[in-house]
């Protein structure tokens, strides 16, 4: 009996958000381990479904880059990178658009097994995100100069008249990173970035990154578990964040800047995280808001 009465105590809790965020969007950046273990998998899907069975609109984002990179060298396409970024010429872009398809796909399955219809669409589909060619910048020779690499995009806008359509018929969207140029090019784009535009665009009200750390860490390697965009700002400078976590909470900040009411990096290793963050208390991740209350 103690079980049971527990059991409710736990649907309990998660009422009041249940009421809080009914109606609301719910943008997530999948990727990670959570997108390449089996149970997890599983586990995500059903997170999504629940979240849109208790009145929630999640929109999902995902990524790709392992299986990109696996089957590049199953091919014996050499792959590069320039400050982060795979230097994505026309056969690699071919492979890119494939696999991100192929898991597209995958995901729209999981989801629909769960007992809710999901939709897969691409950044081309109905120039949801519209992309020009990146040029990074790299010094050479004590100078700056920008180097060309390729179908690799930056985004210059976000229509997302395709994922109103898909929600107002209580359809799932899922989406793959790949934009569209003005003259009709297809790009590569980083998976985070389209997530936090996509945030932005529809103005949503949890921005959340699965990854595969527990969330921000201050100077003792101790979790944050909320803190501001400024404070986030103030730990990149002091070099407190660091490496491959800079892009993400800098694309959390500009999320928060855009429109996005709360941003929140996760550890998509622990089973149904999105579900710990949004319906207790508590939370397991980091979440990022504009300002203190």
């Amino acid at each position: 009996m103690d079980e049971l009465i527990q059991k409710a105590d736990i649907l309990l809790e998660a009422l009041p958000f249940i009421r809080r965020f009914s109606g609301k969007t719910i943008v997530i950046k999948y990727g990670g381990h959570a997108m390449q273990d089996e149970d997890l998998k599983q586990h995500f899907a059903e997170d999504i479904v629940l979240l849109k069975y208790v009145g929630m609109k999640p929109v999902v984002v995902h990524g790709g880059g392992p299986q990109i990179g696996q089957l590049l060298t199953r091919l014996d396409i050499p792959s590069h990178f320039v400050r982060g970024m795979r230097v994505t010429d026309a056969p690699t872009m071919e492979v890119v658009e494939m696999v991100l398809n192929r898991v597209n796909k995958e995901i729209v399955t999981l989801i629909n097994q769960q007992g809710n219809p999901a939709v897969g669409v691409t950044g081309k589909d109905g120039e949801l995100v519209v992309a020009r060619q990146m040029l990074v910048d790299e010094e050479e020779n004590g100078r700056v100069v920008q180097r060309d690499i390729g179908y690799v995009g930056e985004i210059v806008g976000v229509n997302p008249r395709v994922i109103h359509a898909l929600t107002a018929q209580d359809f799932i969207p899922v989406i793959a990173p790949i934009g569209i140029g003005l003259d009709g090019e297809t790009y590569n784009i980083n998976a985070d970035l389209v997530a936090g535009k996509i945030a932005e665009a529809l103005q949503a009200e949890k921005f959340i990154l699965l990854t595969d750390v527990t969330g921000i860490q201050d100077k003792d390697d101790k979790l944050l578990p909320t803190l501001t965009a400024a404070e986030a700002e103030a730990l990149i400078a002091e070099g407190v964040i660091h490496a491959g976590m800079i892009p993400k909470v800098e694309c959390c900040i500009a999320a928060l800047h855009g429109g996005a009411q709360k941003a929140h990096i996760l550890d998509g290793r622990v089973r149904h995280a999105i579900l710990l963050e949004i319906l207790t208390r508590t939370g397991i991740g980091t979440e990022v808001v504009r300002h203190t209350v």
